[in-house]
């Protein structure tokens, strides 16, 4: 909700240089409901203006995205965005895009998509060139041109859109559509890591253990997962345990030091409340098993109070 709010303000500030009334300020008393999720005075504040206001039109095509005080409804969500986005609200212009390459209440039309992307891309919403990008990679609704899609993408990195840093590290690690380039794919996650990008600090932490794209370094490695497990991505907890596992020992005691040990547990236990996959089950028992023997028995309440304030911090974001 707290980033939702923060893109309205970003709009409603664009859309008064344009336009000789304040849109944002008529809505001021449906945003505050919505902030409360008090979503059906909201709902009803912004239908007043629905029918001149783009800024309450895109809004409530939120409303039926996100399923806010209702189901939700991707087609009618839709039909809000491209009334917004005729308002020249940028965020919509982005949206209609990605309701047109995917055929969401309409036809696909992958033309026209590509319009409303560069719309919002001129709007200053970059991520909209990667969107373009990735339809040329894909090459289903417009025909195939991956060079050009890179091209994009690459532009929207470039231009500071974080999205568009990790998706275009994702294109260069993975290989499927161009030739992989690890060093690449290391620098831009490294860029969309510095961005608070979580899944890019989770990727970056993993290249930089297993020195991929470059030397290892496992001290970085843990300090990137360990800021993502922080917040509760999910998928790094399990490899930060064991980091943490493999740590260099206490001179003096030729064991782990009990910071280390305690982490150890806690993102373990971690990874242990959040998957299901065999595999890591399996993995996760066994750190257990090793670090209940090596910790003092009075640790582990402690610790697993700490380990259930955080899942519920940050519940169900990044789950692998």
């Amino acid at each position: 909700m707290r980033i939702l709010a923060s893109l309205l303000f970003l709009l409603s500030c664009s859309q008064v240089q344009s336009s000789p009334r304040d849109l944002a300020a008529e809505l001021k008393p449906a945003q505050t409901a919505l902030a409360a999720k008090d979503y059906s005075t909201a709902y009803d504040g912004l239908l007043q203006f629905a029918d001149r206001n783009p800024l309450a039109q895109f809004t409530l095509g939120l409303f039926e995205q996100q399923a806010w005080g209702r189901p939700a409804n991707a087609a009618v969500a839709c039909d809000w965005f491209a009334k917004a986005a005729l308002g020249k609200v940028p965020a919509a212009q982005q949206l209609l895009g990605d309701c047109l390459a995917r055929g969401i209440g309409r036809a696909v039309d992958g033309p026209a998509a590509l319009h409303w992307y560069e719309q919002a891309a001129r709007s200053g919403i970059a991520y909209a060139w990667c969107s373009a990008g990735e339809l040329y990679i894909a090459g289903v609704v417009v025909p195939k041109d991956t060079a050009r899609g890179i091209a994009l993408c690459a532009a929207a990195a470039q231009a500071g859109s974080p999205p568009a840093m990790l998706r275009l590290a994702d294109y260069y690690r993975e290989g499927r559509d161009m030739p992989a380039d690890p060093r690449l794919a290391r620098y831009w996650y490294q860029q969309a890591a510095q961005q608070h990008q979580h899944e890019a600090q989770f990727r970056l932490g993993i290249m930089l253990s297993e020195g991929q794209g470059g030397d290892a370094d496992v001290v970085q490695a843990r300090a990137w997962l360990e800021q993502a497990a922080t917040e509760g991505y999910a998928r790094a907890y399990l490899p930060l345990a064991i980091l943490y596992a493999n740590a260099t020992p206490d001179p003096a005691t030729g064991a782990l030091t009990p910071d280390d040990l305690a982490k150890v547990y806690m993102w373990n236990s971690a990874a242990k409340a959040t998957t299901t996959n065999p595999a890591q089950l399996a993995e996760i028992a066994r750190i257990e098993k090793l670090s209940l023997a090596a910790m003092p028995a009075p640790w582990k309440p402690v610790l697993d109070r700490r380990v259930a304030e955080h899942l519920a911090r940050h519940d169900g974001a990044g789950t692998p």
